[in-house]
């Protein structure tokens, strides 16, 4: 089965015998407990229908969802494409100031939400859900709005992503649905899922994952509930964020590792570090396990993927290659907008037809990443001979001579111990790298590890929990830069953030 119609996507899928097994229940429906077929998931999905009907919401009108972080974010939206209107996830993660802001450039008809400190001319509290008959499906056109999203925001005010079924179910989750050899979902995989809700990704994820029917599907709301869920429920496939891979790091390694059933490792958003993808690959009994990493924005879906195996993952900087009839990259001259020699470093442009068609309340700063068909992604990389592509580092967070990024992965590599480094672009002054880890960090060792690395300045060493990071656990760098010296000025020009 291919995704077709978000709305009645769960209904299509019903006859499915996949169970669903949750590590809360849904904050929507707390009293329905955390196991469920997807006929369930179904009747859910029509009763938040309802519930967004009789609270006045109309064919057209826009939804913002914001809550704590779990699956029934995409069940909301899916309700709220089903009557016709257009679901907008803002992450339950936002601070109250940013919410407002883009609650004023979204003016939706209706706010679903926990937060108390929230106002709005309409709040459904998800605390309140009541179900209701759901009125008729309304279909739409294929080009007409159908999801709202959001940027990760690590470089400011998150951008609101307008996408339609073209461009995310048509170009994105269909080719994902597709049973594709030894990659594919399979019928007795266990698939599980640490994502983060609120974003694009998991919408596009849901319509896959339901129409692949695996025997379950896993759902971590919480990275820190993986013991006890996976202890349960061993997976063979996961899909999760970079930072909780970081995290699962002790329990890869720990007697009770629960990952010797996971034959594939996704990861989405963001690079993680070599030594993360080692350490999960080598916890896997499998004789070949596989890491597959995409790279993309929320603006584009992913524009190329890599596979790792043990013996290949020493950097994680080489993204691959775009698929055929997926994408198409290219680097160019930041100033000047003209293609440079391949294997030259340059501003990255991707041209696919999954790009998304606006910014909400920005339109003009859309328009200003748009080289006719050709879409500016704000990434500094080289894209080779045979096509694959190096990223280097987002502009904005560009350091003259050298790339941030792969003095983190060096660093990380040659310090096992540390669970990530930062390494923050400062003008007029040396890299400031940060080192996150909550056991200190030995200066010999530190000496060591960076004495053929570039010039960097002193290390400032944090916990994890005194990192600020996004929704996705992406660092927020300029908000960490400005922490520690004061100004959020880099050496690059964030022209195109």
């Amino acid at each position: 089965m291919k995704p077709h119609d978000m709305g009645t996507l769960f209904d299509e899928c019903e006859s499915a015998r996949t169970w669903v097994y949750l590590d809360r229940p849904f904050d929507i429906a707390p009293e329905r407990g955390t196991a469920y077929p997807v006929a369930g998931l179904a009747g859910l999905v029509r009763d938040a229908a309802g519930w967004l009907s009789e609270s006045g919401v109309k064919p057209g009108d826009r939804v913002a969802i914001v809550k704590r972080g779990h699956w029934d974010y995409d069940l909301l939206a899916c309700a709220a494409v089903r009557i016709g209107a257009v679901p907008a996830k803002l992450s339950g993660l936002l601070p109250d100031d940013t919410v407002h802001l883009l609650l004023r450039r979204l003016g939706p008809a209706v706010l679903v939400t926990d937060r108390p400190s929230l106002r709005a001319d309409r709040i459904l509290r998800v605390e309140d859900f009541a179900a209701a008959p759901p009125p008729a499906v309304h279909r739409r056109h294929p080009d007409d709005p159908l999801l709202i999203c959001h940027t990760s925001g690590t470089t400011g005010t998150p951008k609101l992503v307008v996408h339609t079924t073209r461009t995310i179910i048509d170009r994105l989750a269909r080719p994902e649905a597709i049973r594709w050899p030894v990659l594919g979902l399979r019928r007795d995989d266990v698939l599980a899922n640490a994502s983060a809700y609120a974003h694009g990704r998991t919408f596009c994820w849901t319509a896959s994952a339901l129409c692949l029917a695996p025997r379950e599907i896993v759902i971590l709301s919480d990275p820190t509930s993986a013991p006890s869920m996976f202890g349960r429920h061993r997976p063979t496939v996961i899909e999760a964020l970079p930072s909780a891979y970081a995290r699962w790091r002790p329990l890869a390694n720990s007697p009770e590792n629960p990952f010797l059933r996971v034959r594939r490792f996704v990861s989405t958003y963001d690079a993680v570090h070599p030594p993360v993808i080692r350490t999960m690959l080598h916890a896997s009994g499998r004789k070949c396990p596989l890491w597959m990493q995409g790279w993309g924005q929320s603006e584009t879906g992913p524009l190329s993927f890599r596979f790792f195996t043990r013996r290949t993952a020493h950097t994680t900087r080489d993204l691959g290659r775009p698929l055929p009839g997926l994408a198409r990259l290219r680097a160019v001259d930041p100033e000047t907008a003209e293609p440079v020699p391949r294997g030259t470093a340059g501003l990255l442009l991707a041209r696919t037809r999954a790009r998304c068609v606006a910014y909400v309340g920005e339109q003009d700063r859309w328009e200003a990443k748009v080289y006719g068909k050709w879409w500016n992604t704000g990434d500094l990389g080289v894209v080779d001979r045979g096509g694959a592509v190096t990223l280097l580092d987002r502009e904005v967070d560009s350091v003259p001579g050298m790339s941030c990024l792969a003095v983190e992965d060096a660093i990380e590599d040659r310090l096992p111990s540390i669970a990530e480094c930062v390494v923050l672009s400062a003008a007029g002054r040396a890299p400031i790298p940060v080192v996150v880890t909550d056991d200190g960090l030995d200066a010999a060792e530190w000496r060591k590890a960076v004495l053929d690395l570039p010039p960097l300045g002193e290390p400032v060493v944090l916990s994890w929990d005194e990192v600020p990071r996004t929704g996705t656990g992406k660092v927020r760098r300029l908000e960490l830069l400005a922490r520690l010296t004061g100004t959020a000025a880099t050496h690059g020009s964030g022209r195109w953030t």
